[in-house]
């Protein structure tokens, strides 16, 4: 009962937000290939336009807490998707990199705010026994945007200026959305914040296909009543153990970013042409298997959640990652990945120099420039070894520019043998499929679950704003972390934050199966 077809359709429009979100946090692994190409882009300018959107991200999750506690879930996600819009109209017109910067902030801003706000009003709008599924529904809509992104990346792989393309394709949908929130209810328990119980009644009435949804309303109007007395900092107090509440959510979300997700889907393209998937095309088909793991494995995470509970999937997650992760760097330390010429050689100033005033780049010219690349393969292991060794690399790298490979018999040797380039992928689809039925789905859910309603989107806010600015740090990094250290080493570190997070998991997250968000509220304020 309580579970009408208004309901559900009312949470899968909101819930397209993720769809919006997953296709913009998936696009750039492919688009990043081309653009980086086209615009000579160095490893730190690559890294800065993917963070970009984060920068945007972090800045909407600092101030969008107060915009959703203050103007409603509703108009939230109505500005959130007209923004979108707007971000990425202007990235269309221009080929620069600072129109870049701004077009990708504008959509960072955008898909920060509507996921906090798209989560808050799904769980306050959902009957109790079915809210697990219809949140988690946004979490499985963000992988098949992921999808969506891998499939047009590789649609578009080898088509001129076929970035354009897959930036435009949001463009429509996200305008869809925000006509369409404009038809549904506000979400019942913000109209009993502005009090305005009439209106929320109706709404009730209307979501849970009842004639009277007066005992409902009226669990509502008492939990809101001793809930609309806080001030963001009780969020800081031990008041109704608010500190420590706050304190799981935010590492919640440290472990959500810190075992190493966002960069798997951010780099997925140029991990994989490291590993020996050499073509544009190759690496993109690669990563839109990584997109389709994610969307099988979140199916069962978000139809079982209700059954099974939050806190036995986030266990069985962190395990597997662990195991994915631990195999996925011993393969990684018998490949040798040179990711230096992965992300350097695709900035190649000579090939650029050689061409004065306006150029364009034919297919072709695009194909030779990648073909060389991809036979330098040789060890960023080798690269440390001696200052000779790397010398010698820059020297390839240079010849590289110019199109002419001087040594090409040397590269050769650098081929990865077949074995480990697909164990090496197997391990991080399994990886992809861990995450995705743990930490990616089940971290947001909880999150939805342990806070207040009076002060629940300002609480969102602030765990979305922790896991923006690590993603940010993250991502920033994760390139020129990997030169240093190489990529198996990446991968152990992020096995222990794994483990870590099992840890965490058993001791401090609560079971929530099967309660209402008050039952939730008055059980974790004691």
């Amino acid at each position: 009962s309580g579970c009408g077809t208004f309901t559900f359709l009312s949470s899968a429009i909101a819930a397209i937000s993720g769809l919006l979100m997953g296709y913009e946090l998936g696009l750039i692994s492919g688009a990043l290939l081309q653009i980086s190409s086209i615009l000579a882009l160095s490893c730190k300018e690559q890294e800065i336009i993917v963070s970009s959107l984060l920068f945007g991200a972090l800045f909407a999750s600092l101030t969008g807490g107060f915009l959703i506690d203050r103007f409603g879930r509703r108009l939230a996600i109505i500005i959130a998707s007209s923004l979108l819009v707007l971000g990425s109209l202007i990235l269309l017109p221009y080929e620069s990199y600072e129109i870049l910067i701004v077009g990708r902030i504008a959509t960072g801003i955008s898909i920060s705010l509507s996921s906090i706000a798209t989560c808050v009003y799904i769980a306050e709008i959902a009957p109790q026994h079915r809210r697990g599924l219809l949140v988690s529904l946004n979490e499985l809509m963000i992988v098949i945007g992921i999808l969506f992104a891998y499939i047009s990346n590789y649609a578009f792989a080898s088509v001129s200026h076929g970035w354009k393309y897959m930036f435009g394709l949001v463009i429509p949908l996200g305008a869809l959305q925000a006509i369409a929130m404009y038809f549904l209810p506000p979400s019942p328990r913000f109209l009993v914040m502005k009090n305005n119980d009439e209106a929320a009644k109706k709404v009730l009435e209307r979501l849970r296909e009842t004639s009277d949804a007066t005992k409902e309303l009226t669990v509502i109007k008492s939990s809101l009543k001793d809930e609309h007395q806080y001030s963001f900092l009780d969020l800081f107090r031990s008041k109704n153990n608010m500190r420590a509440r706050m304190l799981v959510g935010l590492t919640l979300v440290f472990f959500v970013q810190t075992t190493g997700q966002p960069n798997i889907l951010f780099y997925a393209s140029t991990v994989l042409k490291s590993v020996g998937f050499q073509s544009n095309e190759a690496a993109s088909l690669a990563s839109t298997g990584v997109g389709v793991v994610k969307v099988v494995s979140t199916v069962p995470a978000t139809v079982f959640v209700d059954q099974v509970g939050s806190k036995t999937f986030l266990c069985i997650g962190s395990s597997v990652m662990a195991v994915s992760l631990v195999t996925m760097g011993l393969v990684n330390r018998n490949i040798h990945v040179n990711f230096t010429n992965v992300c350097r050689s695709q900035s190649p100033e000579d090939f650029f120099r050689q061409r004065p005033g306006n150029f364009t780049i034919t297919n072709g010219s695009l194909k030779d420039l990648f073909a060389s690349m991809a036979s330098t393969e040789r060890s960023s292991f080798d690269a440390q070894k001696s200052p000779d060794v790397a010398r010698t690399g820059e020297l390839n790298r240079t010849a590289l520019a110019g199109g002419k490979s001087t040594i090409g018999s040397h590269m050769e040797s650098g081929q990865v043998p077949v074995v480990l380039k697909w164990l090496s992928l197997a391990s991080l689809l399994v990886y992809v499929a861990a995450f995705s039925i743990g930490l990616g789905p089940m971290s947001w859910l909880v999150l939805s679950e342990i806070f207040p309603g009076g002060i629940r989107g300002r609480a969102m806010a602030l765990t979305s704003s922790m896991n923006w600015g690590i993603n940010l740090i993250i991502s920033l990094t994760f390139l020129t972390v990997t030169e240093l250290i190489g990529l198996s080493w990446v991968c152990f570190i992020y096995t222990i934050m794994s483990l870590a997070s099992l840890a965490f998991v058993i001791v401090f997250i609560p079971e929530t199966k099967g309660c209402s968000l008050e039952q939730i509220s008055m059980e974790l304020a004691k």
